[in-house]
């Protein structure tokens, strides 16, 4: 399959640059898989949408200010210090303490050696190597505490496409949820924006339950798909865990035959990702079994015999384990059409951008030609794309 086919016309003014006036005002868009019909709607209206026995399942990861804005420095020959030009360096990924790897802007100044200070010296830098794709492995330098020193100076790592000069409290609070509670991301799992508290106790008293897992969102979710076909893009790793109250919501909800609905693509992700693992595991443990089992057949046949002379106890299955417990671990499952979901009958998600890796994994839930659809739908009717912009619910 190709990445083309994934492409759509959107106008540049429906790319949101601001977040709705509150976030349970945000537009939605149902999408019926089995009816092909398209709803509009909005968000707060979303539990009548839902069932009783519905779970949903959030991504509780929280966004650190990871874009740092700073000054080259140099010294002369009699060593004193010269502020150069201004930097931008935008934290990807912590390989060791105080080491990260980042992208920085401009790059080409920036060879080994070069040294950068942040706010008057609260936070100093060094580049230790370059890698590919223009990043840059980078050493940090810090009197205090260094997450301490990033959430004083440093800035929400809003995406390019909002262009805004400078951030602002509301990107703070906004760019956000309101559950986020483990730190490690340097995006938002932007469908999990439009919940509000409120919304939330209303899911509550109608019997919609909720569960929260972690995946820290990192580059690897919004880099662009650069080759034709998508069988040769690679998704880069990010980290995520399930707690075991999460997993054992999500085995009951799937034992019962309930609906677990994904609020993100990230959190799609991580439970796909969690039920891959343990399908294998217990591949892994049937073959095992199997072995022992062929044991049993080849021992002396009086053995059997006097198995046999005994009746069968009742035998009571045992519930099925689609996810398991999972402490920190890495995913690149990159999910396309031909894609088997083993947890997903539901999925809320934003509107993504054309030819990116997220359209073409919501469309492998729901088919390519719906979900283009609904995007014509949702452009035709004024939908407002992107981070900031309105959703969409895949049943």
């Amino acid at each position: 399959m190709r990445i083309s086919d994934f492409d759509f016309e959107l106008p540049e003014k429906l790319i949101a640059q601001e977040p709705a006036t509150r976030r349970d005002a945000s537009r939605l868009l149902v999408v019926n898989r089995a009816s092909r019909t398209f709803t509009d709607a909005v968000f707060n209206q979303l539990p009548d949408f839902l069932r009783p026995s519905d779970l949903l399942v959030l991504n509780n990861t929280r966004v650190f200010p990871a874009r740092l804005l700073g000054h080259r420095i140099r010294e002369n020959e009699g060593g004193e210090k010269l502020v150069g030009a201004k930097v931008e360096v935008f934290l990807v990924q912590e390989v060791e303490p105080l080491i990260w790897e980042t992208l920085v802007r401009p790059g080409k100044a920036l060879h080994e050696g070069a040294k950068i200070e942040f706010a008057n010296g609260q936070l100093s830098a060094e580049v230790l190597a370059w890698h590919a794709q223009g990043r840059r492995l980078i050493r940090f330098h810090c009197a205090g505490d260094f997450q301490a020193t990033l959430d004083d100076i440093g800035r929400t790592p809003l995406p390019p496409y909002i262009k805004r000069e400078a951030e602002t409290r509301l990107d703070q609070e906004r760019y956000q949820t309101v559950y986020a509670s483990e730190r490690g991301a340097i995006a938002a799992p932007t469908a999990g924006l439009h919940f509000t508290p409120q919304l939330l106790a209303h899911l509550t008293t109608q019997g919609i339950a909720t569960t929260e897992i972690t995946l820290h969102v990192g580059y690897g979710t919004f880099q662009p798909v650069k080759v034709e076909r998508l069988e040769e893009h690679r998704v880069e790793a990010e980290r995520f865990s399930i707690s075991e109250p999460a997993a054992h919501q999500i085995n009951q909800a799937l034992n019962a035959q309930r609906r677990v609905i994904a609020v993100g693509t990230t959190t799609t992700r991580a439970l796909e990702s969690a039920a891959r693992s343990q399908e294998s595991e217990a591949r892994s443990q049937e073959s095992e079994v199997r072995c022992l089992e062929s044991g049993v057949r080849n021992q002396e046949s009086e053995e059997t015999d006097l198995l046999n002379e005994f009746p069968s106890l009742p035998h009571s299955p045992m519930p099925r384990l689609a996810v398991s417990p999972v402490v920190l671990q890495s995913t690149d499952l990159f999910i396309y059409p031909g894609f088997e979901f083993r947890v997903l009958s539901g999925l809320i998600t934003n509107f993504h951008l054309p030819r990116s890796s997220l359209l073409v994994l919501v469309s492998a839930f729901a088919g390519r030609e719906l979900i283009l659809a609904a995007y014509r739908h949702a452009v035709k009717n004024g939908y407002r794309f992107y981070s900031y912009g309105d959703a969409m619910l895949i049943l």
